[in-house]
């Protein structure tokens, strides 16, 4: 534990997200900060504090001949990688305003984002980005640069340039950028399910504050491991998963992607994972598919293991008394749990899941197993931490209690209101926007509900505009249901319908690969489209989101479901670049199928 505690940064001490990192160069020079796989060498490569710092000075040094002034916003659209934290810190470090994008927005979504932050330079991965970028960028737009990561042989006109001709080979010196705290540091724009994304107003101070008070409730060690795959344009991967590591001194391994994320676990071997619950659901739901494989006995001994470590977790935090089962735990732990931990690398000592609820299920298998599991919450608006759990006082079910220097309490609707360090300075351009969201206390409006227990632990209960009120008054949440469907790996996505309507519908996206064998199963063709009406398919899916349902209040009852194979994604405009489904556009674009769902 010598290194725990003895090598952080305070909020206090960096100043700024700059000074952040110029105190961390400071103090750990020949430390590694970043870990990049090679599509050369096939080999994954370590970068010291010392290198960051000498290409971050290359990088001011190219910017500071584009003309650009103090407060002029910079873009950037591209995956997670070192040259993301280059770019970063340069700018900021220049006193440029960061507008991060995310890799896979449409590009009417970036343009509009552009323009409205009048950005002035914008820093891509590849040329086919800035081809399929180009067709949306007008006169009204700003930008006098567009910088290219990758180098390619593609031709470029005068306002594009490959970084690697547009960086000098000779050594820059870093620049003391000395500036208020309390001053902007990035716009991020909230992908919104409704309307144009809003630009989120981030100071230095609101960001590490977060950071701060996060690392106040579970130690990250000096030689604790990252792996970064969340896009750095995503604000939990962004305070959480990039600056605090900078903050503790830890180091950081970006991810090839999410195809290849199974082999860089294995590979990498993080002890530390920032993900979104989908990541989890995806591994529980790999799980159980396995285990549906296996034979009675592998069975039995997962569920014995999973079952009895999961009351040994209730038992080391106080809420249950010894069992005699527990003396299994160490046979059953090396026979079961430890296959499973392997695979996320046999170190993994903390994993922290936000972004949305976590089912319970998936929580209590990874913690039955010894997996160290928080979930925590937070918005954009608030950098984005607002609670997490403590490893010593962890209720899964709940997104933890707020995290130091954060007041939270529940208002009109049971809505959970935020007032803290964290809170945004407001929605760029934006004053209606922001007085709607932030009150004249100062406290922030969420749009969740919640209840908060006396040991002060946060359960989100709903969400106040996603609430479905049946024709006879019955309010339906239909998020929790949702959450519920999708842990059956048969269900890709799913959408509660019946605002006004006397039952509840379900729009469902099949796995496609479950599709086949259960189309077989049910003697019907899989490749006809017709199929996905058949009378008896729905009969079975009904009766499968019954079971899945079956702990719900009375309401949660599914009448009728519409089965498509094709998914809502960020191209089709039904899905944000953060995952979220678009409600609206979903129920848009379904109108006809959902009419007939109610069709007497």
């Amino acid at each position: 534990m010598a290194k725990a505690e003895t090598d952080y940064i305070s909020a206090e001490q960096a100043g700024t997200l700059y000074g952040l990192f110029l105190e961390r160069v400071a103090r750990s020079p020949d430390a590694v900060a970043y870990k990049s796989y090679s599509a050369e060498t096939k080999h994954w490569s370590d970068i010291s504090w010392r290198e960051v710092a000498a290409e971050v000075a290359r990088w001011q040094q190219a910017l500071s001949a584009e003309d650009l002034e103090p407060g002029d916003r910079v873009a950037l659209n591209l995956r997670n990688c070192k040259e993301w934290v280059f770019f970063d810190q340069a700018a900021m470090g220049l006193g440029l305003i960061v507008v991060p994008l995310y890799p896979d927005d449409r590009p009417d979504n970036v343009a509009y984002i552009l323009q409205d932050a009048d950005v002035k330079c914008l820093f891509l991965q590849n040329h086919n980005q800035w081809k399929r970028l180009q067709p949306s960028i007008t006169e009204e737009h700003s930008l006098r640069r567009v910088i290219i990561n990758n180098d390619e042989n593609e031709p470029v006109d005068d306002l594009v340039v490959y970084s690697k001709a547009w960086l000098s080979d000779e050594p820059g010196e870093l620049r003391d950028w000395d500036t208020d705290p309390h001053q902007l540091a990035s716009i991020i724009y909230t992908s919104g399910t409704t309307g144009r994304p809003k630009g989120v107003m981030l100071s230095h101070h609101n960001m590490l504050s977060v950071a701060a008070g996060s690392l106040q409730y579970f130690d990250i060690l000096a030689d604790d491991l990252f792996l970064s795959f969340l896009p750095l344009s995503h604000t939990l991967e962004r305070t959480a998963g990039y600056y605090l590591p900078i903050m503790a001194g830890a180091t950081v391994a970006y991810s090839r992607g999410i195809p290849q994320l199974a082999e860089d676990i294995q590979l990498v071997k993080p002890t530390i994972l920032i993900a979104v619950p989908r990541i989890f659901e995806r591994i529980y739901t790999r799980l159980q598919s396995q285990l549906d494989e296996k034979g009675m006995i592998s069975r039995m001994l997962f569920r014995a293991n999973a079952n009895i470590g999961w009351s040994h977790f209730l038992y080391r935090q106080g809420r249950r008394g010894w069992r005699p089962g527990f003396a299994l735990l160490p046979l059953l732990n090396k026979l079961v749990a430890s296959k499973v931990l392997d695979r996320l690398g046999g170190r993994m000592r903390l994993a922290v899941s936000g972004g949305a609820p976590l089912p319970d299920q998936a929580s209590k298998l990874f913690i039955g197993l010894g997996l160290n599991l928080l979930q925590g919450y937070g918005l954009t608006e608030t950098s984005p931490v607002v609670s997490v759990n403590e490893p010593a006082n962890n209720f899964p079910a709940s997104v933890g209690r707020a995290i130091p220097g954060v007041a939270v309490k529940i208002g009109d609707n049971d809505e959970l209101m935020v007032r803290g360090p964290g809170n945004m300075l407001g929605y760029w351009n934006n004053h209606k926007a922001t007085a709607q969201t932030i009150n004249a206390e100062g406290w922030l409006h969420t749009g969740d509900q919640a209840r908060i227990s006396d040991s002060g632990h946060i359960f989100i209960t709903g969400r106040i505009k996603d609430i479905l009120v049946l024709s006879n008054g019955e309010k339906v949440p239909p998020a929790d249901m949702e959450s519920a469907i999708v842990s059956d790996a048969l269900f890709e996505q799913a959408m509660i319908v019946g605002e006004g309507e006397s039952y509840l519908s379900a729009l469902l996206v099949l796995n496609s690969d479950k599709w086949f064998s259960l189309a077989k199963q049910l003697k019907l063709n899989p490749m006809e489209n017709q199929s996905l009406d058949d009378k008896s398919l729905h009969q079975f899916v009904i009766q499968r989101l019954r079971q899945l349902l079956h702990d719900f209040p009375a309401y949660a009852k599914i009448r009728r479901v519409n089965l498509e194979l094709e998914p809502w994604t960020v191209e089709n405009g039904m899905m944000t670049p953060t995952m979220k489904i678009k409600r609206a556009k979903v129920i848009e674009h379904h109108q006809a199928d959902i009419a007939r769902l109610y069709q007497q």
